[in-house]
């Protein structure tokens, strides 16, 4: 039994990596701040992205679009779908 080949990110045509990047930085949100209205305002946000990431998947995967003007769109939809919440911070206990 062979080994599978070893596919790195380097190798892969540029419309798959911009792709992959889209769907990274589409679903790389900042966790919350503490407050209830951040927590809801993350939640709708990370479910409106990964609503609209699988419809790109979709289309790539079982319609075959082109990936680079899904990769694209997936950054479109995602630039208008900022984070409006505040970012939760870590300052170690700083007055």
């Amino acid at each position: 039994m062979s080994e599978p080949p070893v596919v790195r990110v380097g190798s892969l045509p540029t419309p798959a990596v911009a792709l992959l990047r889209a769907l990274h930085d589409a679903l790389d949100l900042p966790l919350p701040g503490l407050t209830d209205a951040d927590e809801r305002a993350y939640h709708v946000l990370m479910h409106d992205r990964a609503s609209q990431a699988r419809v790109i998947l979709e289309c790539a995967l079982l319609d075959n679009h082109d990936l680079g003007p899904a990769a694209e769109r997936l950054t479109a939809w995602t630039a208008g779908l900022p984070v409006t919440y505040t970012p939760w911070t870590d300052d170690r206990g700083a007055a």
